[in-house]
């Protein structure tokens, strides 16, 4: 087997499924990874940029080198220059010792920035400085540091809606995105899905891993995953603590893609079979964060605490839309259909703490 192929096998490996969107995908990576030009992977929260970044990583040059990644929206804006760049000790309040940043701790490999719509402003032109230059200056220190580093960073914003808002720097943009990746949805290449599954159940024990019948698998393929590849790992380990070992058909999968909604009422055997069903289109097409928890019903007599049974609903909702954002704030609003800071108030509201901001 020659070297290329080698190569083809690992990536392959990394980069799972055979369908078009994902062999593009592929052939991409191949072709950036020769390479040292910076990359922008553009796709949505869930759809695996990072992997994809570390894909290119080790198809070039400096695969066997340092990569670091780094999240610049679950970072505090006032912390954000001390994790890319460093700091002296005492160079602020904390800052008990000399700490390196990601862009000296990735020299001669890979510094990979997820989420870079989300950098703070005033950050965004020290970082252009940095790629201009290659130089770097620890928080609290005069030294100029040359840095060897390619630089990948990925978004699921509309940038270009940015640039015309002022909310992010043109020339940084052109700067970090000589080449612009676009990573597919899941929902563009619903044909890698059964490969996917077998790929997150390989690590399974035996006796955890679920069978799924063609109605199952259909019903997979027809969802919307607007979580892409993350919700369909959840999914993959749900289904395993709680079907470990089964078949399961299209009813159980309808349930656990859509673990929050109430179960539909049986009729009474009496009454005959059951005229009116759900269509599994219904239950594959649902976002979970639409769907509303049981009210309670009025009792004569007894008041019911509205306002306390709002939030309650709007709690819970925070937290599922949290949780298929895999922490990241900006993409949790747009689930719930929130503007971001109405999101983060709501959340100091109720007092939910998440790393991502």
């Amino acid at each position: 087997m020659t070297l290329g192929q080698n190569n083809n096998t690992a990536l392959e490996a990394l980069i799972i499924g055979t369908s078009p969107a994902t062999c593009r995908l592929r052939e991409m990576i191949r072709r950036v990874a020769r390479s040292n030009a910076s990359v922008m992977l553009c796709g949505p929260s869930g759809s695996g940029k990072e992997l994809v970044a570390r894909a290119i990583h080790d198809e070039g040059a400096r695969t066997g080198k340092a990569f670091s990644a780094i999240n610049c929206g679950a970072i505090p804006g006032e912390l954000i220059e001390s994790e890319l760049f460093g700091h002296e000790k005492g160079s602020f309040t904390g800052a008990h010792a000399r700490r390196i940043g990601h862009f000296e701790a990735s020299e001669g490999g890979t510094l990979f920035l997820d989420e870079i719509g989300d950098m703070r402003f005033d950050m965004q032109v020290k970082l252009l400085r940095v790629l201009e230059d290659r130089t770097i200056v620890r928080v609290g220190s005069s030294e100029v540091k040359a840095v060897d580093v390619r630089v990948i960073s990925a978004t699921h914003q509309d940038l270009g809606a940015a640039i015309a808002e002022g909310k992010f720097r043109e020339d940084l943009f052109f700067r970090l995105g000589v080449v612009v990746l676009q990573v597919p949805s899941l929902a563009s290449r619903v044909e890698d899905i059964p490969a996917l599954v077998r790929h997150f159940q390989r690590q399974m024990p035996a006796d955890t891993k679920c069978r799924y019948d063609d109605a199952a698998m259909a019903l997979l393929m027809q969802h919307g995953w607007p979580g892409n590849v993350r919700e369909l790992r959840n999914f993959v380990e749900r289904a395993s603590v709680l079907h470990g070992g089964e078949t399961l058909g299209a009813e159980d999968v309808a349930m656990l893609l859509n673990p929050t909604a109430a179960p539909a009422p049986r009729q009474a055997a009496s009454r005959g079979p059951a005229t009116v069903q759900a269509s599994v289109d219904e239950f594959a097409a649902e976002p979970c964060v639409s769907a509303t928890p049981h009210a309670k019903t009025p009792a004569p007599g007894r008041p019911i605490d509205l306002k306390r049974e709002i939030e309650t609903i709007e709690l819970e909702q925070i937290h599922v839309a949290l949780d298929l954002a895999d922490g990241i704030i900006s993409e949790a609003a747009r689930l719930l259909t929130l503007k971001r800071t109405t999101l983060i108030e709501k959340m100091r509201k109720y007092g939910v703490h998440q790393q991502a901001a």
